[in-house]
């Protein structure tokens, strides 16, 4: 690689105490004072990575020269400082590496080439599921079990913390990926020596999390990113960006007493998706700023991919450089933070307004108690009404116009239908007429009422439609946020204090982010209260908001599915789309820790805290929410006298090491990992098979079949694979014949590291609908070369490939959104698909579908398969495609779609070719970007 030519002579020192760091300055380069906070970032980016090839004097100009009015054109090359994974994640990663030295050896080439060449960080914190709740051992037995299901993957990991360089795992019962970052990983300002000299600039981060703009909150410039986009950010390659456009949101006023940081969160959230921020960057300004805790800008960002931007950005001021000292950071790495802030003009100023491209406000005192559901984050419901929605939104769930009812579906998988990442009427649109409308208040509607008598424990109880079944404190959005957790242990006294119970049919959970939690907890005396209402440690993980909730109380379930009831999950997450929190569960809803106590405490949905007590007292008079909701003064005098460095810097100590069991397991070494034939957790992938030193060109596509025809809003979660195994299906079927028991079967995402069945279970979602199907849903399609047979996709496509047929998807719009899951794309890629054409994509997914050698094609504008006549059945060529091996990316290629039985095509258009960037070109050319990453390590 070519040296930074500084063609701005930006590089110079900056001294620190007695430290002397080498930075890349931006005063002086014409443009960048009034940038804003996050673009600063990115110029500063540039100037360091400048090399005259991916990185030139223009796109730095044009990126200092920004025009915040111009819709996003220019390419950047952006190189972030690390990368942050979890462990359902990370595990295909590290496994990728794994294979990479293999091939790097295969090719003549140097293994030990393939490490991490920026830092990576590994948090595992996905595999815990509640199995054991409600008891003082609910801890110690959940990790017991997570270990039992989960030590082949951690052995796996074990060896990569070993093996690669920057790479580093932080083991199991430790905290959530993205508090975990918050509280230790992050820099703010990193620090690195290159060519004998120590740098410093800003810490930069992608994550393969959605969630990882949690720490914008910090001033880090960060988002989530697709695994294979992180496995390239690991080994050093830029992340394709387009110069976006930024959101100012100006903040006025306080949160008034009453009202959390999530009431917040949840506003902004609306705010924002009806505003419309897709793959922009929004930034807070204003004098509201300076008067927002951390904890609660690090909420905000942590909903980001809810309101769907990329990033949600705080700028560093004295409130960063507390939460600094707070959290145990080095002081000298304080000292650092500000200076090199206040050096670059990164430091808030609210006297000075950066340039933004869009402009929006809230005055924080506005803001009152809210709640969000029945399944979209973005449908914020004001506590006050609640009751009255919840009556109208059953209605749905329940019964049809016709008051006649609806046969219950068998959910089993978590993680479906996450929100759209665009705001489109078209996707409302859509969902409406598939039966899930938007919120309409039904004040005058019947409430439909089904009791049913169980007994649990003895005690006969009665539940019905509205019963919650699952009341989780769970989730890094809320439990990095000491206000909103200490007001949840707080109400939880109170509620002791005047007799209040938590009725029988209620699973508690308690899932802090970090052992922090348990401390200050601890030193507040709070845990006796919160353990009295059945809130016992379940363990340090996302649980119940990522679809880990564990099964819901066995008579409950029983009743749930017998008699077809709506009943209820509410949780302190971010997500709570239909399917993903639990099986039995139709209604989920997203609120604070201390509402969520509240509606423990309440038992039901249909409950209006304003007018319904939820108890008596000792003395028998009725206890209202606003007898037992703890004052803000209040819970700050508390977290004041209960939170100190000393928990930080103590239980981050030695956060790598991990505890007897981790340290315990038998761990496989060497520079090369020994795959096990048997595993059925860890294998290695077959991208590099035959693989040669020069890429083969590019070619047309001809004689192809629709292997799926898939209407808007098809998400990753319709696409990845995740949730429960199910024993009938192709990979439940693959486990059975490699002698795993179905209790043994886990989950998709704890064998993410096996693509035989990750494979299985692509396009396998029971929500899916192929629409080469009629009134089919799931997994299925028609297999052509069975005369049309209807067949499991992963059937169909292994019939396909064995005779040589390419396949092509047809899809709507915003295809791929949701959650950045590289498997989306790796399982297309495994099933034979050779191209997609949609009418739209989220960015993620189009660029993995690039990285793995996948072309993304796009319907003509206003065109889709339907106006075009297309009904699947037809047979595809796609001309033009070889073009890009002269080096140039075609406009447009010609599609030809041949009917059944025809010699000659019915249907021809000119479809958009999707590759956006010469760097995505490259990606194709070389049939995915860890090929192109081998191939250029082998020459470097």
């Amino acid at each position: 690689m070519s040296t930074n030519p500084n063609s701005f002579g930006a590089k110079g020192t900056l001294e620190v105490g007695d430290q002397s760091y080498g930075i890349y300055r931006l005063g002086g380069i014409e443009g960048a004072d009034d940038l804003p906070y996050s673009l600063k970032v990115l110029l500063e980016n540039l100037l360091r990575t400048e090399d005259g090839a991916n990185t030139t004097a223009d796109h730095i100009r044009a990126l200092a020269q920004w025009d915040e009015n111009a819709q996003p054109s220019i390419e950047i090359q952006f190189t972030p400082a690390r990368v942050l994974m979890q462990d359902f994640t990370g595990v295909p990663c590290v496994v990728d590496l794994a294979a990479m030295r293999e091939a790097m050896s295969e090719l003549g080439g140097d293994p030990t080439k393939i490490n991490p060449l920026a830092p990576a960080e590994l948090v595992i914190d996905h595999s815990v599921i509640i199995d054991v709740f409600g008891r003082a051992d609910a801890f110690e037995r959940n990790v017991e079990i997570e270990y039992q299901r989960n030590g082949e993957r951690y052995q796996f990991l074990r060896w990569g913390q070993t093996a690669f360089e920057d790479f580093k795992v932080v083991p199991p019962g430790t905290g959530i990926v993205h508090q975990v970052n918050l509280e230790h990983l992050a820099r703010t300002v990193m620090t690195r020596e290159v060519g004998g000299e120590l740098l410093a600039y800003p810490d930069t981060c992608v994550g393969t999390d959605s969630h990882t703009p949690m720490v914008n909150g910090l001033g880090v410039l960060a988002w989530g990113v697709g695994g294979i986009e992180a496995e390239a950010a690991m080994l050093g390659q830029p992340v394709s960006m387009l110069i976006p456009r930024v959101v100012g949101f100006k903040l006025t006023g306080q949160i008034p007493a009453g009202a959390t940081a999530t009431d917040v969160v949840l506003t902004i959230t609306e705010l924002l998706r009806e505003h419309g921020v897709v793959g922009k960057f929004v930034e807070f300004y204003g004098e509201g700023v300076a008067a927002v805790p951390l904890a609660n800008r690090a909420t905000i960002g942590n909903m980001s991919p809810e309101f769907g931007s990329t990033a949600s950005m705080f700028p560093i001021d004295e409130v960063t450089l507390d939460y600094l000292r707070l959290t145990g950071r080095p002081e000298e790495q304080v000292a650092l933070v500000e200076a090199y802030a206040k050096e670059q003009g990164m430091w808030a100023d609210p006297s000075r307004q950066a340039r933004y491209s869009e402009y929006i406000e809230l005055d924080l005192s506005t803001v009152v108690p809210s709640i969000a559901g029945p399944k979209r984050p973005q449908d914020r419901i004001e506590l006050s009404n609640a009751k009255a929605q919840f009556g109208a939104d059953l209605q749905n769930y329940v019964v049809d116009g016709n008051g006649i009812q609806k046969s219950s579906v068998d959910q089993e998988l978590a993680d479906t239908f996450p929100a759209s990442d665009s705001p489109s009427h078209d996707a409302l649109e859509q969902s409406e007429r598939a039966g899930y409308p938007e919120h309409s208040v039904i004040s005058n509607g019947d409430r439909v009422s089904n009791p049913v008598d169980i007994t649990i424990d003895g005690q006969a109880v009665t539940v019905d439609h509205g019963h919650v079944a699952i009341a989780s404190i769970t989730s890094c959005t809320n439990t990095s946020n000491p206000s909103v957790m200490m007001a949840a242990a707080m109400l939880a006294k109170n509620a002791v204090e005047k007799g209040l119970t938590v009725p029988p049919w209620v699973k508690t959970s308690m899932a802090p982010g970090s052992k922090v939690v348990t401390g200050y907890f601890e030193k507040a005396g709070m845990w006796p209260y919160l353990q009295e209402l059945g809130y016992h440690l379940v363990g340090y993980g996302c649980t119940t908001c990522i679809g880990n909730s564990g099964p819901i109380i066995e008579e409950v379930s029983e009743a749930v599915n017998a008699e077809d009831l709506a009943v209820v999950s509410v949780l302190s997450g971010n997500r709570n789309f239909e399917g993903r929190i639990n099986p039995d569960t139709k209604m989920n809803y997203l609120a604070s820790p201390p509402l969520v106590i509240a509606y423990a405490l309440a038992g039901t949905m249909d409950f209006d805290f304003e007018r319904q007590p939820l108890g008596q007292d000792k003395e028998g008079a009725d206890v209202y929410l606003k007898d037992i909701w703890p004052a803000p003064e209040d819970v700050e005098a508390t977290i004041a006298t209960s939170i100190s460095r000393d928990m930080f810097t103590e239980d981050y100590a030695d956060v790598f090491a991990g505890d007897e069991r981790w340290q315990s397991l038998p761990t496989p070494e060497g520079d090369s990992f020994d795959w096990a034939e048997d595993s059925t957790y860890v294998r290695r992938p077959p991208y590099f098979e035959g693989m040669q030193a020069q890429p083969a060109p590019v070619e047309d596509i001809a004689g192809a079949r629709v292997l799926a025809k898939l209407g808007d809003s098809v998400t990753t979660d319709h696409i990845s694979p995740a949730g429960s195994i199910k024993g009938d299906s192709p990979a439940g079927r693959y486990l059975s014949d490699h002698g795993i028991e179905r209790k043994d079967f886990n989950s998709y995402g704890s064998r993410r590291g096996n693509h035989e069945v990750m494979i299985r279970g692509t396009f396998a979602n029971i929500r899916l609908k192929n629409q080469l199907l009629d009134g089919v849903e799931g997994g299925f399609t028609r297999d052509f070369t069975q005369d049309g047979q209807e067949s499991s996709i992963f059937d169909a496509s292994q019939n396909y490939q064995a005779a040589g047929i390419p396949l092509v998807i047809l899809a709507g719009k915003e295809y791929g959104s949701g959650s950045s899951r590289d498997w989306a794309a790796k399982g297309t890629r495994l099933l034979g698909v050779k191209a997609v054409i949609a009418e739209s994509y989220e960015r993620i997914h189009r660029s993995n579908l690039i990285g793995m050698g996948v072309l993304p094609l796009q319907f003509p504008e206003g065109q889709n398969a339907d106006s075009l006549g297309l009904d699947g059945t037809e047979t595809f060529a796609i001309s033009g495609v070889t073009a890009i091996n002269e080096g140039t990316t075609p406009d447009t290629v010609k599609v030809s779609a041949t009917p059944q039985g025809a010699s000659e095509p019915s249907v021809e258009f000119d479809a958009v070719v999707r590759i956006d960037t010469p760097g995505e070109a490259a990606y194709y050319r070389h049939d995915g970007i860890l090929q192109y990453v081998l191939r250029s390590l082998i020459d470097a």
